[in-house]
């Protein structure tokens, strides 16, 4: 039997499969967080995490919540890894952060971002 005759796949797709095809690049993730709301970038400096758009507000890892987060992998190199964090403050200010993923992360990040409570979002076909 040839792998022809054993492939059942008719070619005929009615259903998304559970990957966002709006999802699949970092600036179109980007535009859908903004839609939503998540207009404010964060880096993370001296522990803390600071506003790009109001140099006033500093957030400490307890006051900070990560409600999703999307990696990002590069076409032509697998190291070119990043990640996109969705965060919403205490005091409800919506915004995003990013920093490469693996080898070449920003310490003061990732250790930040252990302190932080992180959610990741699934699809409901994957949790009923």
């Amino acid at each position: 039997m040839t792998t022809r005759e054993t492939d059942n796949r008719t070619g005929d797709y009615t259903e998304s499969n559970d990957r966002l095809t709006f999802m699949t690049d970092m600036e179109k993730c980007l535009k859908r967080l903004e839609e939503k709301g998540y207009t404010d970038q964060f880096k993370v400096e001296k522990k803390l995490l600071l506003s790009l758009t109001d140099a006033k507000k500093k957030y400490k890892p307890k006051d900070v919540k990560a409600v999703n987060f999307y990696r990002f992998e590069g076409i032509s190199d697998p190291d070119d890894m990043s990640i996109l964090f969705a965060i919403e403050t205490c005091d409800g200010n919506k915004g995003t952060l990013i920093d490469a993923y693996g080898h070449y992360s920003d310490d003061d990040t990732g250790a930040f971002m252990q302190e932080v409570d992180i959610n990741k979002k699934v699809s409901s076909r994957w949790t009923e």
